[in-house]
C-alpha cells in the first residue's frame, strides 16, 4: 500500500553546485503538466535548466564558465 508508515521515506539530497539527487524510482511533473518517470535507483534533477535532457541532468552546466546562471546560484 503507497504511503503506508513501513514505506521508507525517499531521500532527496541537495547539492550547491549541481543537481538534486533523488533516490528512485520517480515520476515528475512539469510545469506543462506533463510526467515524466524513471525506474532508475537514483536520478539527478536538473536546477540549472541547461540539461537538453531536462528535467534531468546531463551535466551541462560544468561545461559554462560565463556569469549566466549556474547550478551555484
Amino acid at each position: 500500500m503507497p504511503n503506508s508508515p513501513s514505506d521508507r521515506p525517499r531521500r532527496i539530497t541537495v547539492r550547491r553546485r549541481g543537481p538534486i539527487l533523488v533516490e528512485g524510482p520517480v515520476e515528475v511533473e512539469l510545469e506543462d503538466g506533463t510526467t515524466v518517470s524513471s525506474d532508475r535507483f537514483r536520478v539527478a534533477l536538473c536546477t540549472c535548466r541547461r540539461s537538453r535532457r531536462y528535467p534531468w541532468c546531463d551535466t551541462s552546466h560544468r561545461d559554462r564558465s560565463d556569469t549566466g546562471r549556474r547550478c551555484e546560484d
